[in-house]
């Protein structure tokens, strides 16, 4: 096992733990009305092409283009009104030489035409005929058969995210049930005799269970499962069982507290045991967080291998390290395609930020008014302080190479 305070940085330690972890997302079928936020397990392809008939995009007349070449304001192309396009259905007529039919948007084009003039750029001179003041080029206004997707194309790739767009194009194509990857289930255990239910009535010496439900919101939005285990006493057998019954339901686990060193701690010993290959890292270059275990250990059932990580006790420490290392994850479990992109905003930072050189440091901040700017003003507080994060829009890094941040230096401010 890893000696705690080799610190490695949060980056590498990241790297070692996903490659023990396995790609092999689990399928299921949903109604795609019901698909938003889900994973694709397989590329999806078009059925038929999109749009499967030409349309018009304004409201005017379909002719042929051919027959308004030259046309101006002071020299129109005389048109013949031979009849209206209907929303819905197929025209029965054909365009033959000058002539046009009235059409709305959306509207499919008749046979023996190639374009539309806009109605703003017609006008009526008599009963059955218009006049056309500007030229139009063939497919003008004109929404061409497979313009958005042709039969065959891959329309979302394995791995995406479904969002409202993607959930509409599905619908456009009639796919109204689609493979997505199941939820990954997330085990969480809170440890630590201190530790007392949120309902609870606290005595002197004990806290609040915090961190199941911190980590339940955040597995949630990840995209996980969360299944809180309770809270299990300092004490090795139970703690033990309880992460084994755990892996044995779950495709992943955390364990809050108990990750620190001192005498009675028994998470990473835990742990180790139950591999392998057990410990990869135990202890990370970041502030808050850096007496995080992560492990990979297999359940009893599958053999399959899977990630255990320890979380710092403290409700700040263990959320910013949550994101940092259980989100990838999660993300891994789902076979995401792309690479997480994190929601930022730029802000002037108000104050000076010393940081140590060499570690990584997540500071939370909040938002000003300023002067074209948003001002990013730190929100300072110990890791066992909740409504320091609660209290902040978000979080600035310090990177490594760094000795600090100056006040008036532009930062990235990240949000969940």
């Amino acid at each position: 096992m890893p000696e705690f305070l080799q610190l490695l940085p949060p980056a590498e330690a990241l790297a070692r733990l996903l490659e023990q972890l396995p790609t092999q997302p689990r399928p299921e079928e949903v109604e795609t009305s019901a698909a938003l936020g889900r994973v694709t397990i397989f590329p999806v392809l078009a059925p038929h092409p999109l749009p499967d008939f030409a349309r018009s995009t304004v409201d005017g007349y379909a002719l042929r283009a051919t027959d308004t070449h030259g046309a101006s304001e002071s020299l129109p192309a005389y048109s013949s009104v031979v009849g209206e396009v209907m929303m819905g259905v197929e025209s029965a007529f054909t365009l033959d030489a000058n002539q046009c039919a009235l059409i709305h948007t959306g509207g499919m084009l008749p046979n023996g035409a190639d374009a539309v003039a806009m109605v703003e750029t017609t006008q009526s001179v008599r009963a059955g005929e218009v006049e056309v003041m500007r030229a139009v080029a063939v497919g003008e206004n004109v929404l061409r058969v497979g313009e958005d997707v042709n039969t065959g194309d891959e329309v979302i790739p394995a791995g995406v995210h479904l969002r409202p767009a993607e959930i509409g194009g599905l619908m456009a194509l009639g796919i109204t049930h689609l493979p997505v990857v199941r939820k990954p289930q997330i085990g969480i255990i809170s440890s630590g005799d201190e530790v007392v239910p949120a309902s609870a009535e606290v005595h002197p010496g004990q806290v609040r269970d915090v961190n199941s439900f911190t980590l339940s919101a955040l597995i949630e939005q990840a995209g996980g499962i969360p299944v809180r285990s309770g809270i299990i006493p300092d004490q090795a057998q139970l703690l033990h069982g309880a992460v084994r019954q755990a892996l044995d339901e779950c495709e992943a686990v955390v364990v809050t507290a108990g990750s620190s060193a001192s005498a009675r701690d028994l998470t990473a010993e835990v742990i180790d045991s139950l591999g392998p290959p057990g410990v990869l890292v135990h202890g990370v270059n970041v502030r808050p967080g850096k007496p995080t275990i992560l492990a990979v250990c297999t359940g009893n059932g599958d053999q399959t291998p899977k990630a255990v990580i320890g979380l710092p006790g403290n409700p700040v420490s263990a959320l910013v390290i949550a994101d940092l290392f259980l989100v990838p994850v999660i993300e891994r479990l789902l076979g995401i395609s792309r690479p997480r992109l994190r929601a930022s905003l730029r802000a002037r930072l108000k104050i000076n930020l010393p940081s140590q050189a060499g570690r990584e440091d997540w500071v939370p901040v909040r938002l000003t008014g300023g002067d074209g700017i948003l001002e990013a003003e730190p929100v300072f507080g110990k890791s066992n302080l909740i409504f320091t994060l609660a209290r902040a829009d978000g979080l600035i890094c310090i990177p490594a190479n760094a000795t600090g941040l100056s006040a008036g230096e532009v930062v990235d401010v990240f949000q969940n």
